[in-house]
């Protein structure tokens, strides 16, 4: 058996481990993803076949569609913008209807800055101690969200509003709070018995959330 020493040294361990996970720094000054070769086995495209196309990106200069929720959102990652790969960043473009929200979620591997682009947002996070940071942010201005705190954002103006969305990792993740619990599966009684809801309500919110 292993002594309870140990045990708890492991624990420790790990959790200084997790805590201080990071992506790795670049060996190289760039490494464009050679495209004819598998995801799994990164290769780099040799530096002469390299071009300025490599590292522009022109995905973001339109709002996505956000009339049908509200909301839009364009990731923007190593994988549609080859010029991020091993650079340990990775950013997002969101759009807001009028009333429009992004929900609560998180970002288990990155802390975001979020730049108002246009309108009025108000947005803020909640920390480990349940304590809510909040405020109405109007063009211009820019929040912080420490990695893997809950954060959100609703657009409070009387007009459609952008927000440019940029991450210290080149993958951040992305947990959505409502698809997490209610579009995942969990047992509907824990639910019930969580949240003080019935199965109708429960039934109700999972047809919402669950993914199609």
């Amino acid at each position: 058996m292993i002594p309870s020493q140990m045990i708890v040294f492991l624990v420790i361990f790990l959790q200084s481990y997790i805590s201080l996970a990071y992506d790795p720094n670049p060996v190289n000054d760039y490494c464009i993803p050679r495209t004819e070769f598998s995801s799994i086995f990164l290769s780099c495209k040799n530096t002469s076949l390299v071009t300025v196309d490599d590292f522009i990106y022109s995905g973001i200069k339109d709002p996505g569609n956000y009339k049908h929720t509200g909301f839009s959102s364009i990731p923007v990652s190593s994988t549609v913008f080859p010029g991020l790969n091993t650079l340990g960043m990775s950013f997002v473009r969101a759009d807001f209807d009028v009333d429009g929200v992004n929900v609560p979620h998180f970002h288990p591997r990155a802390t975001e800055t979020a730049f108002v682009l246009e309108g009025k947002i108000y947005s803020g996070f909640v920390d480990s101690g349940n304590r809510v940071f909040a405020k109405v942010l109007e063009k211009g201005e820019v929040m912080v969200f420490p990695k893997g705190l809950v954060h959100f954002q609703m657009n409070v103006g009387d007009s459609p509003a952008t927000i440019l969305g940029s991450f210290n990792s080149q993958n951040p993740g992305l947990v959505k709070i409502p698809s997490a619990v209610f579009g995942a599966g969990i047992k509907e009684e824990l639910l019930m018995k969580a949240f003080g809801l019935n199965d109708k309500e429960i039934a109700k919110l999972r047809k919402k959330f669950v993914p199609q």
